[in-house]
């Protein structure tokens, strides 16, 4: 019997192959442009919830910086592991809404990266999820999330989300607002489809 996947996983595994050529093909400065003036530039530990292929980890474990990556589905983390073999990045079977194995043993986190993971929730689920994200960031740390809003494709579990609801479920755990971009157009510029990019910074110190 094949493993349970972890809810808005579903398509992914099935997909390996195109997805690794996909994001892959798409370099992390294009995606992270916006909010780069948000990553420390002195050595930090940095959390990527929803690491995929391992590409925006490889790219923070080549600025110096120490990388927990949490991917739920095996495939994906299996070939992330193999194209991005990197002493400062730990790999880490786990996912939203309650990172179980994660919230056991970490937090202090200065950057939290959620790149194309929200929308995969439900509105429990992102309730749920939003005190564990905020639990995992440092005192002054920051956390860098995006929205997805346009055509879902098929046999994928993705929801609109709103900017207003995350912005509110976000100060409801001591995450500030820094840094607000309603749906601008993806890396990979797919027809209809926009980003909403949001950037909180966690009460007790200014975002880096």
């Amino acid at each position: 019997m094949p493993p349970a996947r972890v809810s808005g996983t579903e398509g992914y595994a099935e997909e390996v192959d195109a997805l690794v050529a996909q994001y892959e093909g798409i370099r992390f400065v294009d995606v992270h442009r916006q909010v780069l003036h948000l990553v420390p530039a002195a050595p930090c530990r940095v959390l990527d919830i929803g690491s995929g292929t391992g590409r925006d980890a490889a790219a923070f474990a080549a600025m110096g910086h120490a990388v927990v990556a949490v991917e739920p589905t095996a495939e994906l983390r299996a070939r992330a592991m193999a194209l991005h073999p990197s002493p400062r990045v730990e790999w880490v079977d786990d996912g939203l809404p309650d990172l179980a194995r994660l919230a056991r043993r970490e937090s202090g986190f200065d950057l939290v990266m959620l790149t194309a993971v929200w929308m995969h929730l439900d509105e429990g689920q992102r309730r749920r999820a939003m005190p564990r994200v905020a639990s995992l960031a440092r005192c002054g740390g920051a956390a860098v999330l995006s929205l997805r809003h346009g055509p879902v494709p098929p046999g994928r579990r993705m929801f609109d989300v709103s900017a207003e609801e995350t912005i509110g479920l976000a100060a409801a755990e001591g995450l500030g607002l820094v840094l607000r971009l309603d749906k601008q157009p993806g890396a990979l510029m797919r027809p209809g489809v926009r980003w909403t990019r949001l950037a909180f910074s966690k009460a007790g110190g200014a975002a880096a």
